[in-house]
């Protein structure tokens, strides 16, 4: 089935709330960061500032782990 619509995919197929249970806001090192927590520690999965140098940093690009 093919579906056109200007509709946002997100909104017609919404995520389960569960895929957002163990996701959060931290801050390393002064950067903001969306990470997912497993075991001892996180994974980045998004980088949430506002500074463009600090995608730049290799430590915090997606998929990395930090020790927390």
């Amino acid at each position: 089935m093919i579906l056109h619509t200007t509709v946002p995919q997100e909104l017609i197929f919404p995520a389960d709330q569960s895929e957002y249970a163990q996701q959060k806001v931290v801050e390393w090192q002064g950067i903001p960061l969306l990470v997912e927590q497993s075991q001892q520690q996180y994974r980045v999965l998004r980088v949430m500032s506002s500074d463009p140098a600090d995608y730049l940093n290799e430590q915090v690009c997606p998929g990395q782990y930090l020790q927390m």
